[in-house]
């Protein structure tokens, strides 16, 4: 079993960030060549959660990158220190005695964790990005921010359960995976189960069919701390919530704590039992709203330090106003000029990343702008604009927002995500709901359909 070339780490993330730029990150640089052998390269990874998440997310690449740097048929494995501590126990003691005098002399050598991880009680893989040093806090997330930290340091004590809602990529994820990763860090045994909403329901329904709801209850309610992602597709999921409601009473009297998100407040989930929207309210409930300009030039320079790199100032400035509707697209937009860079051997200039990112994608002829579509619909329905982009879901103000989805997905552009960012943050299935609403609604309501179109007249007419 031979050491590796020392050299071959970094060619293989000069491969890696030339064409695979996006998953890049600063912290590849702590990984380690460990040894090489029967076309396997091993790479010892010291902190656990960044361990679980190459081993789930980037294996492929790194192999693919060993073998264009190589020239040779190599897989990549990811080990941790447990293991590397495990395979020289098992050598004879003399030849262990020698390495571990080697080892020390090159710092090689890693010790045996005597802790026991509660890794095995995820099924989401938590990611090393979303740490709360990594979290840029805004006026539109603070107290999100703050409530989730108060969670970290004190579980089910501070607040229980914890409530976040909001849309699509505004940090909702990058706060759930912050407090566990913070728990982890001060006590490393604590129990975590997260998973998503999803999940939980794929898992009780499977549970009930093999005839093993004692495992399934097991499972989410003895530890110590419970998050469920997007808790808002329990809607409609009578017996799901059922099973829920017990889950959540189960734990809460134990004094554990229960984490949840959501794309809405509990109260405006539908069709959620009253009696699960009064234990999701009885904690505390925070939004996060979209980033304003100063936050998210902020989030677009942090977010580039994390892959590597550095953006002058007038690049991240220019992405932060170019792009408005959640940090997901913000992601995306760096990720276009970091490609484009890497491609043409260019340095990050404000001309690169206008070439990028490109035009507005709503401002060409005959593609009227969102804002547009908002102010002749506020002006037909003599609604507010606040009220139009809020959660109230009343008919009088449901509608004009459904229509104004509808004109958005026709005559603009933009994604199905990007429309639902754009009113108040929802995700893409309520925007494709809402024009489903208004085609079926049109084919039976004569003064509904006069009226939209009407107001697509309105909207594709300049100066009206």
């Amino acid at each position: 079993m031979g050491r590796p070339d020392p050299n071959l780490l970094d060619g293989m993330l000069t491969y890696l960030r030339r064409t695979h730029p996006a998953m890049c990150r600063r912290w590849f640089a702590d990984i380690e060549p460990l040894d090489q052998s029967g076309g396997v390269l091993r790479l010892l990874v010291r902190e656990s959660v960044q361990l679980r998440y190459l081993q789930r997310q980037c294996s492929q690449q790194f192999s693919e990158a060993a073998q264009a740097v190589t020239g040779s048929l190599l897989a990549v494995r990811f080990v941790g220190e447990s293991e590397v501590s495990a395979s020289r126990e098992d050598l004879p003691a003399g030849v262990r005695a020698a390495e571990l005098q080697g080892a020390e002399k090159t710092g090689a050598f890693v010790r045996r964790s005597t802790s026991t991880s509660s890794a095995d009680l995820y099924e989401m893989v938590l990611s090393p990005d979303y740490l709360f040093s990594n979290f840029i806090t805004g006026p539109d997330n603070r107290l999100a921010h703050a409530g989730a930290v108060a969670v970290a340091r004190k579980p089910g004590r501070a607040y229980n359960p914890f409530f976040i809602h909001s849309g699509f990529g505004l940090g909702k994820t990058h706060l759930l995976h912050a407090i566990c990763h913070a728990l982890l860090e001060e006590h490393p045994d604590f129990r975590i189960y997260y998973t998503s909403c999803e999940g939980f329901m794929t898992q009780f329904h499977e549970a009930v069919s093999e005839g093993d709801m004692t495992g399934f209850r097991y499972r989410f309610r003895h530890v110590d701390m419970l998050v469920i992602d997007d808790i808002h597709d329990l809607s409609k999921r009578e017996r799901t919530q059922e099973e829920f409601f017990h889950t959540f009473n189960c734990l809460s009297q134990a004094g554990k704590q229960i984490v949840l998100s959501s794309d809405a407040p509990p109260n405006e989930i539908p069709d959620l039992e009253e009696r699960l929207v009064s234990r999701f309210s009885c904690g505390l409930v925070v939004p996060i709203d979209r980033p304003c300009y100063e936050t998210r030039v902020e989030i677009v320079k942090n977010k580039a330090l994390m892959r590597g790199f550095e953006f002058p100032v007038d690049v991240a400035e220019y992405i932060a106003a170019r792009i408005d509707s959640n940090i997901r697209e913000l992601e995306g937009a760096i990720s276009r000029v970091q490609s484009v860079a890497a491609a043409e051997g260019a340095p990050f200039t404000l001309e690169l990343a206008k070439r990028a990112i490109g035009e507005p994608r709503s401002s060409g002829a005959g593609h009227p702008t969102i804002h547009r579509i908002i102010e002749i619909i506020t002006g037909y329905y003599n609604v507010k604009p606040t009220d139009l982009l809020s959660k109230r879901r009343h008919k009088s103000i449901a509608l004009p927002r459904q229509v104004g989805m509808w004109l958005a997905r026709r005559h603009t552009r933009y994604s199905l995500e990007e429309i639902g960012g754009y009113f108040g943050g929802r995700d893409h299935t309520t925007v494709m709901h809402a024009i489903r609403t208004v085609d079926s609604k049109r084919q039976v309501d004569q003064i509904l359909d006069h009226d939209v179109a009407r107001i697509e007249e309105l909207v594709l007419t300049p100066g009206s």
